[in-house]
C-alpha cells in the first residue's frame, strides 16, 4: 500500500492511500491498525504530494554501504554511525532544495528511509521489524564544505530543505535487494543495491531503540551508496528506489 500525505485543491492537508491514479482519504491515522478510508476518492492530479512523514526526530546513518566504505577508503564500522537532522529540513516531492549562501559545495546522497509505525524501545530484531510502517525515498542533502570545516555534521546537514522525502510510504516491500539510484539531470550518478547495506533496516531500528525511544512517524535514513557528488543551481535530482518510486527536486538559489 502506498500511503501519502497531501494537500487538496483547497489547501487542506490529509493522509490517504494511492491506488493507481486514485487517492482515498484515510479516516484514521496512518499509524492505526487496521487502516480505514473513505470510499470517495480524489484524482492524483488534483492533489499535491507532501513529505509523507511528520517525525519528532530524524536519525541518520553514515557509512552503511560496502561500496561507499570502499569508495571512501574507510574500514567497515563495527556499529552504526549515527547523526541527526532536524524535522525543519524536510521538504516534499517537487519542492525546491535551497542552496544556502554559506556553502560552495552542495552534495546529494540517495537513501532508503524507514518510517516508524509504532513506539519502539529496546526492541529485538523481531520487534523492530513489527515497528516499521514502511519505506520511502530520501535525499540527505549536505553542505560538504561545512561538514569538513566543522569536523562534525550538524551544520552541514541541517539547513532548511536539506531533506527531500517521498513520494509516499510503501508498506509492503522486501528491502533485502532493491536497486537504489540517483539521477542528476537524467544522468546516473549513484546506483547500488540494498543488499550492500552493512546494517539492515531491522538492525538499525533495534540498535537505535536501545539509545532513544522511537515514536510513530519517526524517520531513519539508512545511509548512501557510492557516488555522492555536487549539485548546482538549476540541477534536477531524482532518487529512485525499486518497488517504491522516484523523488524529484530542483536545486534553487537562496533569495535575498
Amino acid at each position: 500500500m502506498k500511503i501519502i500525505y497531501y494537500a487538496d485543491l483547497s489547501g487542506s492537508k490529509a493522509w490517504g492511500f494511492l491506488n493507481e491514479a486514485h487517492v482515498f482519504p484515510l479516516l484514521t491515522s496512518p499509524y492505526t491498525k487496521p487502516l480505514q478510508w473513505s470510499d470517495a476518492y480524489l484524482n492524483i492530479d488534483d492533489v499535491t504530494l507532501l513529505a509523507p512523514c511528520q517525525p519528532s526526530k530524524i536519525v541518520c546513518v553514515g557509512l552503511n554501504y560496502h561500496d561507499h566504505a570502499v569508495e571512501m577508503k574507510l574500514p567497515l564500522p563495527k556499529e552504526p554511525l549515527l547523526f541527526l537532522k532536524p524535522p525543519s529540513s524536510l521538504i516534499g516531492p517537487g519542492d525546491a532544495i535551497i542552496s544556502p549562501r554559506q556553502t560552495n559545495n552542495l552534495h546529494y546522497e540517495a537513501e532508503l528511509a524507514i518510517v516508524i509505525g509504532q513506539r519502539a524501545k529496546h526492541a529485538t530484531l523481531e520487534q523492530a521489524s513489527a515497528a516499521i510502517l514502511g519505506y520511502t525515498c530520501a535525499n540527505d542533502v549536505t553542505a560538504r564544505d561545512l561538514q569538513f570545516k566543522d569536523g562534525q555534521w550538524t551544520r552541514g546537514k541541517s539547513f532548511d530543505t536539506f531533506l527531500p522525502l517521498g513520494p509516499w510510504i510503501e508498506t509492503e516491500i522486501d528491502t533485502s535487494q532493491l536497486t537504489i539510484s540517483l539521477l542528476l539531470n537524467q544522468t546516473m550518478r549513484q546506483q547500488s543495491n540494498t543488499k550492500n547495506l552493512i546494517f539492515s533496516p531491522q538492525q538499525l531500528v533495534s540498535y537505535i531503540s536501545q539509545i532513544m525511544t522511537l515514536e510513530a512517524g519517526d524517520l531513519i535514513l539508512t545511509g548512501t551508496p557510492a557516488g555522492v557528488g555536487a549539485m548546482q543551481i538549476g540541477d534536477c535530482v531524482e532518487v529512485c528506489i525499486d518497488g517504491i518510486g522516484c523523488l524529484k527536486n530542483i536545486v534553487a538559489q537562496q533569495e535575498g
